[in-house]
């Protein structure tokens, strides 16, 4: 696995980011006006959470990753300037999350993502 030719995406580096200790590194790979929009349990497809540029996604990744729990990058296909990805998440307790992401690359950084998560309950 590695860079891409022709998207600038590198998966080594989406991997050290997923699976690091705070979501600067993650944040690092977002473009400024990025989007994501989150479907799960509590956030219907017809109602996504919607996180808009890199203040809110920023928020969001302090959050993730002040929680105690462990991230692993599974499955990664990049193609272009798309990127799926799976992540699969533990935390302390054992509950553990699963996370499918689509993205779309503007100039090698994440301009669009959407993520389908769930989690034991």
């Amino acid at each position: 696995m590695g860079t891409v030719t022709g998207s600038g995406f590198d998966i080594e580096t989406l991997r050290r980011a997923v699976e690091g200790n705070t979501g600067n590194s993650l944040l690092a790979l977002y473009a400024d006006e990025a989007e994501i929009r989150i479907v799960d349990h509590d956030h219907q497809p017809s109602h996504p959470s919607v996180l808009h540029g890199r203040a809110q996604i920023a928020e969001l990744l302090d959050d993730i990753y002040s929680r105690d729990m462990t991230h692993k990058l599974g499955q990664c296909v990049v193609q272009g300037d798309h990127v799926a990805f799976s992540e699969v998440c533990q935390y302390g307790d054992g509950t553990k999350v699963l996370a499918e992401s689509m993205l779309t690359l503007r100039d090698g950084k994440i301009a669009n993502q959407l993520i389908i998560q769930a989690w034991d309950e």
